[in-house]
């Protein structure tokens, strides 16, 4: 955590616990002094898709080439168990990285934050959640299930057969993620569920512009673009076909770490 302190980052202890316990095999860190300076996680989503993620390194022992160790790490242990694809989204420090690996852009992606009491309240709703496996394999691209199991266990609804969201703790923020949807109608329904339990405390929401709905509704709910990222993605042998995601469907990012 004090790594993720030192840079910023709105992981918490949990969010590593769930990281670890996903992919075991696929969390990587360098120690100095027994200390951990740099880290970076792939978690396998099958074998169609894998995520890289917590990509950091300690201010004070940048430049030293930790990164690239950790990545090609990472990259290793997703060629090892066969997957297809891997994706990430970078930051403009960590990009001219990513593409010296082989990634390519797909877009941005971006976090967008609502500061306390700013915006419509919201409007509490009772929506006991349902899996929508199928749903969401269709907005993503690969089976994530696994994760989403892990998600679910902080703050989840849905609303039948059109869309479901999720939400939990941060370290700087509470952040509402994932939501994948078929109508705005619905997403904008899960998102008052969840601003009207949190309207006293910042919320972050991380998007992808290439659903404009989502964009609007980020605005409308009094939320400001703060940071943007680019996703990126690197087939693991040349004439794969790409991952089939559906970005229109895709309201709200499970976080940067996991897609």
């Amino acid at each position: 955590m004090a790594l993720v302190k030192a840079v910023g980052w709105n992981q918490t202890e949990e969010d590593w616990r769930n990281l670890l316990a996903l992919e075991p095999e696929g969390c990587f860190a360098i120690e100095r002094e027994g200390t951990v300076v740099a880290t970076a996680t792939a978690v396998c989503y099958g074998r169609d898709l894998g995520w890289i993620g917590m990509v950091l390194t300690h201010p004070e022992f940048r430049g030293r080439g930790f990164a690239r160790r950790l990545m090609r790490a990472a990259l290793d242990y997703l060629d090892r168990r066969g997957v297809a694809w891997s994706k990430l989204d970078a930051t403009a420090m960590g990009h001219p990285l990513y593409a010296s690996l082989g990634y390519r852009d797909e877009g941005p992606a971006e976090r967008w934050r609502r500061d306390p009491a700013q915006g419509p309240r919201g409007q509490a709703a009772e929506l006991p959640y349902s899996p929508m496996s199928d749903l969401d394999r269709a907005a993503f691209g690969a089976d994530r299930s696994r994760l989403l199991d892990y998600l679910s266990r902080y703050d989840a609804a849905s609303v039948p057969g059109a869309g479901f969201a999720f939400g939990r703790p941060g370290n700087a923020a509470a952040y509402f993620g994932p939501c994948v949807s078929q109508t705005a109608a619905a997403a904008r329904v899960l998102l008052e569920r969840y601003l009207a339990a949190h309207s006293h405390e910042p919320v972050y929401w991380d998007l992808l512009p290439a659903n404009p709905e989502a964009v609007r509704l980020a605005e409308e709910y009094g939320f400001e673009r703060q940071r943007i990222l680019t996703r990126m993605a690197r087939p693991s042998r040349p004439g794969l076909a790409p991952v089939a995601n559906r970005d229109r469907l895709v309201f709200a990012l499970a976080g940067f770490e996991y897609g």
